[in-house]
């Protein structure tokens, strides 16, 4: 194959309700395989939703806030778990069609929350990528992921794999990716401010590869929305009230090249960004630089990545 036909759904997730998430999901992701896409990525924790009072909302990082802790056992309740029978009509979907749906989630393993950009493909179970580091705020609320999901799908097109926000400044992450040999990338992010394109064009250079840059659009009135759909709780609703603003996540999704050349762009609205990628400017473009070949002086520099899950405990007979 060399040409390939992608999409960013670029879409309001329905915050807090999983059944409703995956409901739009489906519905959203066959509008861009109707529409002639093999590949379909949704923005960073589309099923969930962004958690917004991170950043939006005073007092939600202070200790023992009783909003902040409903809102976690919300979300420990509501989250996907590993082999989630959930996401089946996506699974569904990928196996119908031939397609893969890259989606962000809110992962429950045990006791705790991941960030996880899932990548659904056809006749295969999901492959996982789990957040390597939170952010700042996100801390409070995701574990960290370990290097047994850093992987990329192999498809007869090549290779994809998905790195979620600030990933994308982690060097020696983004050095082990490149190791294995992408096509197509999705960055996934909240929402493509500025220096967050900056980020998803210079990975698109560095790894000679396409990016899909996927944001979400968000509002304050889908938090209230989704508070509502998933039972309530007057603490949480004490919390989102005191988020001022209202769209607080704007798109700006879009689809880049392999020389960091911008291909489609998203506004600040629901909207399907569609484009075709040839994959051949893959080759010519790494005449000049390829960072894991002859561009990585491998006599001076080695990395060496763990992917060895660490579950913490060890349990032998």
């Amino acid at each position: 194959m060399t040409t390939l036909k992608v999409a960013i759904c670029q879409a309001a997730p329905i915050p807090l309700d999983y059944a409703g998430g995956i409901e739009k999901a489906t519905r959203i992701a066959r509008e861009a395989i109707d529409g002639g896409a093999q590949f379909v990525a949704f923005g960073e924790t589309f099923l969930g939703g962004y958690p917004l009072w991170l950043d939006e909302a005073p007092g939600a990082a202070l200790w023992d806030h009783p909003g902040s802790k409903a809102l976690h056992a919300i979300m420990l309740e509501q989250a996907i778990v590993p082999n989630d029978e959930r996401l089946l009509p996506l699974q569904e979907l990928c196996d119908e069609t031939g397609a893969c749906i890259s989606l962000g989630a809110h992962e429950r393993v045990r006791q705790s929350l991941y960030n996880n950009q899932l990548m659904l493909r056809p006749g295969d179970a999901p492959l996982d990528h789990r957040k390597l580091v939170p952010t700042h705020g996100e801390r409070l609320i995701w574990m960290r992921g370990d290097g047994s999901t850093l992987g990329v799908h192999q498809a007869e097109w090549g290779n994809a794999g998905n790195l979620i926000c600030w990933e994308h400044w982690m060097p020696l992450a983004r050095a082990a990716m490149h190791n294995l040999g992408e096509t197509l990338h999705v960055a996934a992010w909240p929402t493509v401010r500025e220096e967050y394109a900056i980020a998803s064009r210079h990975y698109a250079m560095e790894g000679r590869c396409f990016v899909l840059a996927a944001g979400l659009v968000q509002h304050r009135d889908d938090l209230f929305d989704g508070l509502e759909r998933v039972g309530g709780n007057a603490d949480a609703l004490a919390l989102f009230n005191a988020i001022e603003g209202e769209q607080l996540n704007r798109g700006g999704s879009m689809i880049i090249a392999p020389d960091a050349r911008v291909i489609a762009q998203a506004g600040e609205g629901e909207e399907i960004l569609h484009a075709e990628l040839d994959l051949r400017e893959i080759g010519g473009a790494l005449a000049s630089l390829d960072t894991d070949g002859h561009y990585s002086r491998p006599d001076v520099f080695e990395l060496s990545v763990d992917t060895r899950a660490k579950g913490g405990v060890n349990w032998d007979d």
